[in-house]
């Protein structure tokens, strides 16, 4: 089959590779409906991430079961399926306190933007929907398997409540998501940090109050003049650079929270900072599986539409077009079709 491979820093190519087998008991094959390309594959297409050798790319999925392994009780061939980037096994400790994206297990996907993909710990990772869903309603169920999820785990970690004043630092896919999230857990003002018209507009559209487009200094210092002079209650960074953590945490009130989901690349944060900010941190890798039913209900019901996000559609063998958008900026988030 053809698949997305990235052979170096801007080289990315759908060429020939194997088809996905079957190669522990706990395994799933499935036929992808949708895949899509993530802002932190832009890491390693940048060169900002080392590429030692190929790599398959693509970790956000969703389709339909076609074989699984024998010990696999959860899923069976025939289901639609929607699971995390990362994969859990469901059963230790860390899996069951909600925290599969830290299972003692973990695997991270690869290899999604491809027809077939092999999916490790299908127990722990895959949901099912109760049947098969509409075709419109497909970008939605693939952006919960990582772009939504991590989106909303920024809004849950910064906090988010209702009433609350909450900030998004970052206006890409992530950020967007952020911002649906903050407004579904009832965040009274959500103000979106963006310099990008067509961005702003989605970042209304799915429940932002406020624009700001300062960065930086500037930019806290706006989100201070918001807020009486004492920061928000909630900030979500959704960037992962040193200037959007900094950003995201001088924007927050004494007592406040940060949700960072932004990949970190080259951030350090000072100690002495930290004990005298009095503000609460916590990031990470999002624990999509146990938001998945829950994104079912909303998704499947109407009530949100996070398939919106996709601003560029191409086939297969467009990818290395789609890359290149999003890198250039060109598109927020790039779906890819799978036939």
């Amino acid at each position: 089959m053809r698949a997305t491979v990235l052979r170096s820093p801007g080289d990315i190519r759908c060429e020939e590779v194997a088809e996905p087998k079957i190669i522990h008991p706990t395994d799933a094959i499935i036929k992808l409906s949708a895949s899509c390309i993530c802002g932190s594959d832009l890491w390693p297409y940048r060169g900002l991430q080392p590429v030692g050798q190929p790599m398959n790319m693509g970790h956000e999925y969703c389709g339909v079961v076609t074989e699984v392994g024998s010990a696999v009780k959860t899923v069976k061939p025939g289901q639609f399926v929607v699971g995390s980037f990362c994969l859990s096994c469901g059963t230790c400790a860390n899996c069951l306190g909600g925290w599969p994206s830290s299972c003692v297990n973990r695997e991270f996907m690869s290899g999604g933007q491809a027809p077939f993909a092999r999916v490790a710990w299908a127990d722990g990772t895959l949901v099912a929907t109760s049947s098969m869903p509409p075709e419109d309603k497909i970008p939605s169920l693939l952006a919960a398997s990582d772009v939504l999820g991590t989106g909303w785990y920024a809004a849950d970690a910064a906090r988010v409540q209702p009433g609350c004043t909450a900030v998004v630092v970052g206006d890409g896919a992530v950020g967007l998501m952020g911002v649906l999230a903050a407004k579904q857990l009832g965040a009274e003002t959500i103000i979106a940090m963006s310099r990008h018209k067509s961005r702003q507009e989605l970042a209304l559209e799915f429940g932002a109050t406020h624009i700001v487009t300062e960065r930086g200094d500037e930019g806290v210092a706006k989100i201070r003049a918001m807020t009486n002079g004492i920061g928000a209650d909630s900030v979500l960074e959704c960037v992962g650079t040193q200037e959007s953590m900094m950003q995201a945490i001088n924007a927050a009130r004494p007592g406040g929270s940060i949700g960072f989901v932004g990949v970190p690349h080259g951030v350090s944060l000072d100690g002495q900072m930290l004990f005298l900010a009095q503000k609460n941190l916590l990031g990470g890798p999002a624990p999509v599986r146990r938001y998945l039913p829950h994104f079912f209900d909303l998704i499947l019901s109407g009530q949100i539409n996070p398939g919106k996000v996709f601003d560029l559609e191409i086939e297969l063998g467009d990818v290395a077009k789609g890359y290149q958008a999003m890198d250039e900026r060109k598109a927020i988030k790039a779906l890819i079709r799978l036939h």
